[in-house]
């Protein structure tokens, strides 16, 4: 009989680690905090916080994520202007990634020598263009960063498409 407290026990601790984890879902685009409703994240997912600063407008968009889509932050560049961006993640129930101290460190504004197209559309997942822009910094990369909004929240036809030049860590981080 002493082992069916040990199988209970251990029933228990495996149960735990694979419980979902609940986060809060939100969006704002004009400050460096939201709230919003918790939801029920797929097994093995964590609370994420993207933050980001716009020409000094800060932005945080809180969701459920991979733990692989942690722990970034990066820069990119367009005609339009810069976004610099932290991605960070906790794992406790409807918990907030700590907010970092903005700005993110002010990128260097020496070209670079890379020159990429930059252009944007909000009503379609491509863009093309001949305009360019002279890289800086570390954004010595060129990018198309493509937008598919679905479901209720959706905006007009939720779609869009931004070019220009960004970090190489934004680059390896892949779609967000």
């Amino acid at each position: 009989m002493t082992s069916l407290p040990r199988i209970v026990s251990l029933l228990l601790v495996l149960t735990a680690k694979s419980a979902a984890l609940s986060c809060t879902e939100c969006m704002s685009l004009t400050s460096s905090s939201c709230s919003g409703s918790s939801v029920t994240c797929p097994a093995d997912y964590v609370c994420q916080a993207e933050y980001m600063e716009t020409d000094g407008i800060k932005t945080v968009i809180r969701t459920c994520a991979p733990s692989s889509e942690c722990s970034m932050n990066g820069s990119m560049s367009t005609m339009y202007g810069k976004v610099r961006t932290i991605i960070l993640c906790c794992s406790v129930d409807n918990c907030t990634a700590s907010l970092p101290s903005f700005p993110v460190p002010t990128p260097v504004s020496t070209p670079n020598g890379v020159t990429c197209r930059s252009c944007m559309s909000d009503d379609s997942t491509w863009c093309d263009t001949s305009d360019t822009i002279q890289c800086t910094g570390d954004e010595d990369m060129c990018f198309l960063r493509t937008t598919q909004l679905t479901g209720s929240k959706s905006m007009d036809d939720g779609q869009s498409a931004l070019r220009g030049c960004a970090t190489k860590s934004l680059c390896d981080f892949g779609p967000v």
